[in-house]
């Protein structure tokens, strides 16, 4: 058995310790925000959260990974408050999402080591790949972020999740509650 603390979660796993992390959260945690992406530690999609730093989980065995803390990105913020989520929602450095959670948590460790990071800076930390192409308005983002982080600015660009359809439909008009019938709006 090999113990991690998850998502601050004490856990035990009956898994081979050379097991990759990756494979750890996705199948034995059902964990899936953390993405597959080349398996070789390049490409930053199974980036968590490892006492802190950011590391790439598919690199990390879980024998590694005993006694330490491993955040995730559904443990990063539940209700999508985190200000890279949230910046990134704002400066629209979203595009088909694959990316989007290793992305968030490298930029996490990056605010967390550096409040008050330059575009070099920036640049240099996150180095995951986007098949969108989504980095100059990345850069934006993690500025963006970083003034969140330190309270010059509030942002409230993502809505929570589980909304509901109703309230969905009244913040986006296009958007039409479905009627059943004989019902009446």
């Amino acid at each position: 058995m090999v113990g991690l603390t998850l998502n601050g979660r004490p856990l035990d796993f009956d898994l081979d310790p050379a097991t990759p992390l990756l494979w750890v959260l996705r199948d034995a945690a059902n964990l899936t925000g953390t993405k597959y992406g080349c398996g070789v530690g390049d490409c930053g999609a199974c980036m968590v959260l490892v006492d802190g730093e950011g590391l790439r989980s598919c690199l990390v065995t879980l024998a590694e990974a005993e006694g330490r803390y491993v955040t995730t990105i559904e443990g990063l913020s539940r209700d999508r408050s985190h200000p890279v989520q949230q910046a990134l929602v704002a400066e629209q450095a979203i595009q088909c999402g694959f990316c989007t959670p290793g992305i968030v948590i490298a930029g996490a460790a990056l605010l967390r080591r550096n409040s008050n990071p330059s575009e070099a800076e920036i640049k240099a930390a996150i180095t995951n790949l986007c098949r969108c192409g989504v980095y100059s308005r990345l850069v934006r983002a993690m500025q963006r972020a970083a003034r969140v982080a330190r309270r010059e600015e509030r942002l409230s660009a993502a809505p929570a999740p589980g909304i509901d359809l109703e309230d969905a439909a009244s913040a986006v008009p296009a958007l039409r509650v479905p009627q059943h019938e004989g019902e009446e709006r």
